[in-house]
C-alpha cells in the first residue's frame, strides 16, 4: 500500500461487541479419544460439528453429532471475547481441542 492509499482510508469505529455478532461452524471434525466435554449429556466423541456464537462479548461454544438435531453447550462456555478476531481465535482452538479429545472442555480466552 502507498503512503497515499494509506491517508486516503477512512477511520473505522470500533465494533460494539453488545451490538455486533457472528458465527462459524466446523463440520465432520473426528474427535480424539474422549471426546468433548458436554454440559448436557457429559462426554461426546465420534464424527462432530462445532458452532460458535459471538455475540455481547463472549463466545458460546456447542457442540453436536454432525448431521444431529440437537446442540450439547461445550463444558467452560461461554468465554469471554472482546471483539471478532478473539472469538475466531477461540472458534479454532476449539476445533483443535475436539481433534485432541480427552474430554476438551471450552478454551480459555487468549486475551486472559
Amino acid at each position: 500500500m502507498t503512503e497515499h492509499d494509506q491517508t486516503r482510508r477512512q477511520p473505522q469505529p470500533p465494533v460494539d461487541p453488545r451490538t455486533a455478532w457472528a458465527t462459524w461452524t466446523t463440520q465432520s471434525i473426528i474427535s480424539g479419544p474422549g471426546g468433548v466435554s458436554t454440559a448436557e449429556v457429559g462426554p461426546i466423541s465420534g464424527d462432530l460439528t462445532v458452532h460458535t456464537t459471538w455475540v455481547d462479548g463472549e463466545a458460546r461454544l456447542t457442540v453436536q453429532y454432525t448431521g444431529a438435531l440437537d446442540w450439547y453447550t461445550v463444558t467452560g462456555s461461554p468465554v469471554p471475547a472482546a471483539d471478532e478476531t478473539t472469538a475466531r481465535a477461540i472458534h479454532q482452538a476449539m476445533v483443535n481441542g475436539v481433534k485432541a479429545g480427552r474430554g476438551a472442555v471450552a478454551p480459555p480466552s487468549p486475551t486472559g
